[in-house]
């Protein structure tokens, strides 16, 4: 077995710095450790991956404190749960968590369920955001755009005069109609003012 440590510093948190992270890993028996600069939000961490590819079933990854590890605790879990599966353990100095023993394992499954309702959470209100979206009659995603073909379509269609905007929309594959409206490059405004001239008429 092996302890090896890892040690990640960034400039959102100067209060615990690199060098501090590889001497507490070294006192407590690391026998290398790998240390990068960068986010905890980003993908690419190369020491990290290194670190994953040099260690061996029976290993024991040490960090000085959970955050240098996971960027959130979904993550935390995730990567967790997969060192577990190659018979990988995992230990936090600062966190008193160590998956190698029953306690830090009972920890780890808290961590788990807790993991899951924050999941469960973030969902419930990605769909309640997507529903209430629906209703003022907004679509979730990049608002939707007519190639330039389709673009020139729509202003021939409407110049003729013969279709209304609805109409041109549901040719054009059924896009919205302010979709279309933006291709005419007619605002918003533009559009009430002229319903309202014909209302009057």
């Amino acid at each position: 077995m092996a302890l090896l440590g890892y040690g990640r510093t960034s400039r959102d948190l100067q209060t615990l710095g690199l060098e501090a992270q590889v001497t507490a890993l070294t006192e407590a028996g690391c026998e290398r450790v790998w240390s990068e600069h960068g986010s905890g939000a980003r993908d690419d961490r190369p020491e990290m991956l290194a670190l994953l590819e040099y260690a061996r079933a029976g290993d024991v990854i040490v960090v000085v404190r959970l955050d240098r590890w996971g960027r959130s605790l979904p993550h935390l879990v995730k990567t967790l749960t997969a060192l577990d599966e190659r018979g990988i353990g995992f230990r936090s100095l600062q966190d008193g968590i160590d998956t190698t023993t029953d306690t830090g394992r009972m920890v780890y499954g808290l961590m788990s369920v807790l993991a899951e309702f924050e999941l469960s959470l973030i969902r419930a209100r990605t769909r309640a955001g997507i529903a209430q979206a629906a209703a003022l009659g907004h679509r979730p995603g990049p608002k939707p755009r007519l190639s330039p073909e389709q673009a020139q379509m729509a202003k021939r269609l409407y110049n003729e005069g013969e279709h209304t905007v609805g109409q041109i929309a549901a040719m054009l594959g059924g896009v919205s109609r302010a979709t279309v409206y933006r291709a005419l490059e007619i605002s918003a405004t533009r559009v009430a003012a002229v319903a309202a001239t014909a209302s009057d008429g």
